[in-house]
């Protein structure tokens, strides 16, 4: 671990510090440090590349990551009382780390990286799929991000490359794959952290597309996906007659049955139901305005 081999054990640290996972903030501590080695190294070459690091609680991983060669890290962590723990690592490589007590949805990687930026994360379980949408419902595409490299409970990570006709497949699946190629890349057991969650969790790879897989407008994605998904068990024709679209017959042009459920539609026809979507509701502004 090269010089990282003079900082004291992840266990040592937590008890230095008095330091203890809290249920509220969903926090979960990955000791082993071969483990976060593996980790750190499914982000690839680290060499010439800044590290967006959301959630570092001791350390762990921000020394793997540093040991492995990044170029900076910006270590990101809400909770201050793992400031002193992370300012430690600081220490020893100063020049290669930053810490920033901060809440990560109200921090810009751009403000303190330089591309390319990686996000690497083990995402506290109660706002990780937050902080995942707010990335991939950014305005700019390409992102700011060159990849993300990102832990989450395994039902969260499955429902992220999740396709269509499966039980997970939903409105996370589709924004994810709709900007993005996402895989699962690692499956890590619940022994592996401290305190033990009762569930698995996984490493999800995330590679920006340059272009959208499908042409659609973000918002009008959003919105449908979102009332589509939030009575999944109804037929479309039923969750989406609210919208300013003419059922059935928009929906037939995209090729989707009105009495199909959310779980049969593809993420294409998605895409070409929010075009009908974004056209309707220009019409209605415009017709509406004074």
């Amino acid at each position: 671990m090269s010089t990282l081999d003079s900082l004291p054990p992840l266990r040592e640290v937590i008890a230095t510090y008095g330091l203890s996972a809290k249920k509220s903030l969903g926090q979960n501590f990955l000791l082993d440090l071969n483990l976060t080695a593996s980790i750190a190294r499914l982000v690839g070459d680290l060499h010439n590349s800044d590290i967006f690091e959301v959630g570092a609680g001791p350390g762990g991983l921000t020394r793997a990551l540093l040991a492995l060669g990044a170029r900076k890290v910006l270590a990101v962590e809400k909770d201050r009382r793992f400031i002193p723990a992370l300012e430690q690592i600081r220490s020893v490589y100063s020049h290669r780390l930053e810490v920033a007590c901060a809440d990560a949805l109200e921090v810009s990687p751009t403000m303190f990286l330089r591309s390319p930026i990686k996000i690497v994360a083990n995402l506290p379980y109660n706002i990780g799929t937050r902080l995942f949408v707010n990335w991939l419902e950014s305005s700019d595409w390409p992102p700011a991000w060159a990849s993300m490299t990102l832990m989450f409970q395994r039902e969260v990570a499955e429902r992220i490359v999740a396709q269509p006709g499966s039980k997970a497949y939903g409105r996370l699946s589709i924004l994810s794959q709709w900007r993005c190629d996402t895989h699962i890349v690692k499956i890590v057991p619940p022994k592996a952290f401290s305190p033990t969650p009762r569930v698995a969790s996984a490493i999800v790879s995330v590679y920006p597309l340059s272009e959208p897989r499908y042409p659609a407008e973000l918002a009008a994605l959003t919105e449908l996906v979102r009332l589509a998904f939030r009575h999944r068990r109804k037929m479309l024709s039923t969750t989406l007659k609210n919208l300013p679209l003419e059922l059935p017959k928009d929906l037939l042009c995209a090729g989707i049955q009105p009495t199909q459920r959310p779980e049969e539609v593809t993420l294409e026809q998605y895409c070409k139901l929010a075009t009908f979507l974004q056209c309707r509701s220009a019409f209605i502004w415009k017709t509406s305005a004074p």
